[in-house]
């Protein structure tokens, strides 16, 4: 392998979405030849990939070739190719018809998936569609051994991960039989199978598929092939995604093949995998193809710059039409085991390419007094306004103004008969019109203020794409320790040149890389990749002596495993590296990390332990003491090196660069005549000092002003940037429309970052897997600025906390400290909800907060996980704690936390029976996290004011709260209309009145009475006449009646506005003291947060006319005994709405927290999973029908204590309009003599081994008469 024979051709091909690049190396040419067409040009040919190896062999051979003979292939070394076949499947949903196979009583495992929704905000619950069309349950199941479980040997097995494993049920072939054939009678041949714990025992996988292919099955993808880790919905997922595309592909490949003539079996023919691989076509499967393309793009950037023209670590831009990916490289790839592309979760390695929505084609929108860019794109039809096609304004359009979209260098090919060029008069048209509203708003907002030009505004929009596209580099870097400043910029894709100055700048990097095929790069990426081979079993054992050995013996079948399987594919040993790597994890954790081994310095090979120790405390900032160390998986990694494409070096040349012309271009201090040169014409050593044009081919890069462009000895362009201080001018009335929409997200993007934190740095599965935080950043008086989206019920809750603190502290914060707090009357939630707040000064002055809010899974109280359901004072549901420096003068004061933790107290003496926190060690971490998380707000903030200054970054944020509230207050004008129904009042000076009531399940009444003025777009929230404080512990502290405030009004906005403290200025709420939404500071009220936030949203939601009642509950279980406890929230059916069916199986409003997978439920808890699906018909019904609930069934075997704590249970989720109602939610016992027990809507048990609890949860309204 590797013998490069000159003779012959070799082509790299990409085909895109939009375009297919060929690159092609000629025999006896130092040149290559490059060609770009259309992917799609039916009228013209029917491949392009074809079509572009064609045009090329007959133009460089001489020989006539017709489009409907075969390609000859005697002249062809070999062919390397990436495409976006399967990615474009996924996204359009046009896979291979298929049906799931699983585990009986798991059908709708992949439906419910964790639970989440993907936008908390958005009331119609919009989740991508399953790939499936239909689910066949088998009969067959499988346990776990339990540790120190006595068990009969002859009756246990040995999985492949060294787990123990009982057959519980046989796989039974005769019952699935005729289910597989009904697939088939459907004209379904495609199968996904993934049952339980077949990572470990994926015998009765195998028999599905061998029965299922002597049906007449086309293809069977197993989960325990393509991904042997435990999870089974993200495995099931990955199953499924390549049982939808491989036929796809395979149906392309052979098509493709199909082309050639008879000899295509000597030509080395090679297809782009997303861990950034090559894999022959008979390899290449769906799985691993969605980043085929992108894949590519990192291979050429990383072998082509890193190490050659700068050894600075690389960060990757490549900016398309509709999207932009980013990258990281220094020195190796960055790979991760699992990501999410288009709303499929696909476990396979793959490189760790992020994508943001922002691109040429990002739609511009002037909203709310702000600039807003995307996420909307307007798509390659009809295009930006320039393209002729009447569409809306977007990137493009903007740089168009500019003058950095060129075009006499744009090709002529719009218009209706396909020979105009680029509108620039209409582009000038739009924008003008635009320039209208905007003006005319700044002028409302301050008469003095002056226009903005269209230049002006077009480089504004610019500005906040830039600063869009800024926010993904920044997490790829910072939240895996890196500083973004220290990167290189390696900018490639069409319209990424154009931008690379001004986004280097903003990360204040001072080098831009621009590689000479950067318009192809991805296509070149291909014939630098070498061939892989992987292998990966998983090994479940705590890390020692015997396991090192059991781990190595694993690790020797794999890789013999796969350098057979390069040595099939012509390798030989000189040309086969390998890598082998150890998943590993902490025990308690979910956080596993794949370990490389490598040689040390001596020589050595490198003890796992050490290192995995090493890179858990760079990535997470912390070690954990005493902790054995537990294998997940062994993986290897076999490469075939193929040493193809070489780069070029270049002559010096001297003289003075060609300019082709000039051209007016527009940059932050006005316009400049720019010279415009051709790359093809520059050579190695030329230096352009910006500003300047280079082109290349159809990329356009742009020199900025104190930028100097050099050409390297390889061709590629190095652009040093020289950093300018930002300065914002700063008026008292009025915010710059630009930057108030680069403020938001910078304050939102330290928020998320604040949060990434905090999910890295825990230990908790509550707060590292569940998702159960939220962080947020504070001005001096503690109003809100930004608060990331996580948890709804935590939103501008906070900000009461921090306010509470800055009353009760006074002038005793210093540097240094950091606050803690949980209780209710200190605007708390509920105690497991641990609130940590860092002050923060400059020269001693305070000028900010941070906080963090996680939800910790013990805090000690009467039953283990600390939400009981009979407590009646709060004394009973843990450590309560108003206010505690837990950092004083940078000291952690572990033993005064460790004390109020273990000690509940109260005023009276039955606080000595109540148990303190039965998790210390987990508390302590997690508030070290929490202090971790927000110490990186602190870093990120004084980032921001050592850029923009102090009175500015104040300024800011005071002017995005004004934003929100702007954005509120139009959106309650624009309301009153719609909500203006039968029960509404019209009362005096434009005021609409409504009233709305519900009811907890004692009766208890929530009543609203809504005054909105639809003159000022101002609101009244009035509970007057809500019931009085219960003795139970569904009292709300006022905080969570806030937070279901600003959630809906958030939902109602529908727009992107921040969260912060705007967003309730224009809303009064009135709580009557004493009433059970404004309880005494001694009241019960852990399910306040959980329970009674829901009904509150129920009748907000109602009064709006917005949609029918969700579940109305998060159906909270936990369960434990001295040793562990466990929570979780359990998904329904959330509400219809006026234009949608509501969803089935998912969290509703005011919680958004995942599922446990149940295999990792199964393995780490004892509990054996019996159902776990959709409550078919639950929902209520109506012209648009109300989501179902969920039904989930754990057998737990071993005694423990559990508890319930749930609504809805008594009153259903109300319809609306003539939409029926929702089922009520159930909650049984099931005892092992089958005798089933109602325990009501909260109780608190203890359960025997082999009892079942059986939890069917609420459904949605329905939404308008079905009649």
């Amino acid at each position: 392998m590797g013998s490069i024979k000159e003779e012959k051709f070799r082509f790299c091909i990409d085909r895109g979405g939009t375009f297919t690049d060929v690159y092609a190396e000629i025999p006896g040419r130092s040149v290559c030849r490059v060609i770009k067409l259309l992917s799609v040009d039916p009228a013209n040919y029917d491949d392009a990939p074809i079509e572009g190896i064609r045009r090329i062999l007959e133009e460089y051979t001489g020989e006539k070739m017709p489009r409907s003979s075969k390609i000859p292939t005697d002249k062809i070394e070999w062919i390397r190719m990436g495409t976006t076949v399967a990615t474009n499947a996924l996204l359009e949903r046009k896979g291979e018809r298929i049906a799931l196979c699983v585990t009986r009583g798991f059908k709708d495992l992949l439906q419910i998936g964790n639970q989440a929704r993907p936008h908390i905000f958005d009331l119609t619950v919009a989740k991508p569609s399953n790939f499936y069309e239909e689910v066949i349950e088998v009969d067959e199941r499988i346990e776990l051994v339990l540790d120190n479980e006595e068990h009969d040997p002859n009756s246990s097995i040995k999985g492949i991960s060294g787990d123990l494993i009982r057959v519980v049920k046989p796989f039974d072939e005769e019952t699935l039989r005729p289910s597989l054939k009904a697939l088939l009678d459907k004209g379904i041949s495609s199968l996904a199978v993934v049952l339980m714990h077949s990572y470990t025992f994926p015998q009765h996988e195998i028999l599905v598929e061998r029965l299922a292919l002597s049906l007449g099955f086309r293809h069977v993808s197993l989960s325990s092939i393509l991904s042997p880790m435990v999870r089974a919905v993200p495995r099931g997922l990955t199953a499924s995604v390549d049982a939808y595309l491989t036929p796809v592909i395979k149906e392309y490949l052979s098509g493709f093949v199909s082309r050639f003539d008879e000899r295509l079996g000597k030509v080395n023919v090679l297809f782009m995998q997303s861990d950034g691989g090559l894999a022959p076509e008979s390899r290449f499967s769906g799985h691993k193809a969605i980043l085929s393309g992108p894949a590519g793009g990192v291979v050429g950037y990383s072998q082509t710059l890193f190490g050659l023209e700068t050894m600075k670590p690389l960060i990757g831009f490549d900016m398309g039409g509709t999207s932009t990916d980013v990258s990281r490289y220094a020195g190796s790839y960055e790979q991760v085991l699992e990501t999410k592309i288009a709303g499929a979760i696909i476990q396979a390695p793959q490189l760790d390419i992020n994508t943001v929505a922002a691109g040429g084609g990002s739609m511009l929108k002037f909203q709310f007094g702000a600039f807003r860019v995307g996420p909307e794109s307007v798509g390659a039809h009809p295009g930006p306004v320039c393209y002729r096609k009447g569409g809306e304004l977007a990137v493009t359009d903007a740089n168009l103004i500019l003058g950095t979209v060129i075009p006499d260098y744009f090709p002529s090919i719009l218009g209706p008969n396909e020979d105009q060029p680029l509108d620039v008069k209409a582009t000038r048209d739009e924008f003008e019109k635009l320039a209208k509203r905007i003006n005319s708003y700044r002028k409302s907002q301050d008469p003095s203020a002056m226009d903005m030009a269209v230049e002006e505004i077009a480089l504004g929009f610019v500005n906040v794409a830039n600063e869009t596209m800024c926010r993904p580099i920044r997490q790829l870097t910072e939240m895996k320790g890196h500083e973004t400043r220290n990167h290189a910029l390696a900018c490639f894709g069409g319209a990424g040149p154009q931008h690379a100055c001004a986004i280097a700048r903003s990360l204040g990097m001072n080098e831009v890389l621009i590689h000479r095929f950067c318009g192809i790069l991805s296509a070149y990426g291909m014939g630098l990749a070498d061939v892989v081979e992987e292998s990966q079993e998983p090994y479940s054992a705590v890390y020692g002596p015997e396991s090192v050995l059991e781990a190595s013996r694993k690790e020797s079948i794999l890789l013999d495993l796969v350098k057979q399987k390069l040595k099939e594919q012509g390798f030989r040993d000189e040309n086969i590296t390998t890598e082998t790597y150890l998943n590993l994890r902490y025990e308690g954790t979910d956080t596993a990390i794949m370990v490389k081994r490598f040689k040390t310095e001596g020589g050595l090979e490198s003890d796992y332990a050490v290192e995995f120790v090493k890179l858990f405390q760079k990535e997470y900032g912390f070690k954990l003491q005493n902790r054995n160390i537990l294998f997940c998986d062994v993986r290897v990694r076999g490469i075939g090196v193929t040493n193809i494409l070489k780069p070029r070096e270049l002559e010096p040349v001297s003289g003075t660069p060609q300019v082709e012309g000039h051209y007016k271009v527009y940059f932050g201090n006005g316009w400049h005549e720019t010279p415009l040169f051709k790359l093809e014409n520059l050579g190695y050593g030329h230096i352009l000092p910006g500003p300047a044009i280079i082109m290349n081919g159809n990329s356009t890069v742009i020199v900025e002003p104190k930028c100097k462009a050099i050409i390297t000895r390889y061709g590629n362009i190095k652009i040093e940037i020289q950093t300018m201080s930002t300065t914002v001018k700063i008026t008292e009335k009025v915010a710059d429309v630009v930057q108030l929409s680069i403020f938001n997200h910078r304050f939102m993007g330290i928020a998320e970052q604040m949060g990434r934190t905090l999910q890295r740095t825990s230990i908790s599965t509550n707060i590292k897997e569940r998702l159960d935080f939220s962080c947020a950043l504070f001005d001096p008086d503690g109003g809100l600025v930004a608060n990331a989206p996580h948890v709804p019920v935590h939103l501008g809750a906070m900000s009461s906390t921090v306010k509470w603190q800055l009353k009760y502290w006074g002038d005793n914060l210093n540097e240094g400290d950091v606050l803690v707090t949980n209780h209710p009357s200190a605007g708390g939630s509920h105690l497991p909800d641990i609130t940590v707040v860092t002050p923060v000064f400059d020269n001693r002055k305070l000028v900010f907060f941070v906080a963090s809010r996680g939800h910790h899974a013990e805090i000690g109280g009467i039953t283990p996980g600390s939400m009981p359901s009979f407590s009646k004072s709060i004394w009973e549901e843990g450590a309560a704690i108003k206010a505690f420096k837990l950092v004083e003068k940078g000291i952690f004061q572990e033993e005064g936390i460790a004390k109020l933790l273990q000690f509940p107290c109260s005023d009276d003496e039955s606080a000595n029976k109540i148990p303190g926190t039965r998790r210390l060690q987990d508390n302590l971490s997690d508030l070290r996290a929490q202090v971790a998380a927000n110490q990186r707000g602190i870093s990120l903030i004084k980032e921001l004011i050592e850029q923009y200054g102090l009175e500015t970054v104040q300024a800011y944020m005071t002017h995005v709260q004004t934003n929100a509230e702007e954005a509120v207050r139009e959106m309650l004008k624009s309301v009153s209309a719609r909500v203006a129904g039968p029960s509404a009042d019209f009362g005096e000076r434009d005021s609409v009145t409504i009233e709305e009531e519900d009811y907890m399940d004692d009766g208890s009444v929530i009543h609203l009475k809504l005054v909105i003025n639809t003159e000022k777009g101002e609101a009244l929230f009035d509970f007057s006449g809500t019931s009085p404080e219960v003795y139970g512990n569904w009292n709300a502290p006022e905080t969570v009646t806030a937070a279901a405030v600003i959630y809906c009004l958030r939902c109602l906005v529908d727009v992107d506005i921040p969260l912060n403290q705007g967003c309730l200025a224009p809303v009064k709420i009135h709580i009557p003291k004493g009433s059970f939404l404004s309880p005494s500071d001694k009241a019960a009220v852990v399910g306040g947060n959980v329970l009674t936030s829901q009904r509150i949203t129920d009748v907000v939601l109602t009064a709006f006319q917005a949609c029918a009642c969700s579940q109305g509950c998060t159906n909270n279980i936990t369960f434990g005994d001295n040793s562990f406890g466990y929570y979780e929230t359990i998904g329904g059916g959330s509400g219809a709405g006026p234009t949608w069916d509501g969803t089935s199986g998912v969290q509703c409003h005011m919680t958004n927290t995942r599922m446990t997978d149940p295999e990792i439920f199964e393995q780490r808890y004892p509990v054996f999973l019996h159902k776990f699906g959709i409550r078919e018909n639950s929902g209520g019904a109506g012209l648009h029908k109300g989501g179902d609930g969920i039904v989930r069934e754990i057998e737990f075997r071993r005694p423990v204590t559990v508890s319930v704590l749930s609504e809805r249970r008594v009153h259903t989720p109300r319809g609306l309009k003539g939409g029926k109602d929702g089922a009520r939610g159930i909650n049984y016992l099931i005892t092992k003599d089958k005798h089933q027990i109602y325990l009501g809507g909260k109780n608190t048990i203890e359960v025997q081994a082999g009892e079942i609890l059986q939890i069917l949860t609420p459904g949605g309204g329905g939404w308008g008469s079905s009649l």
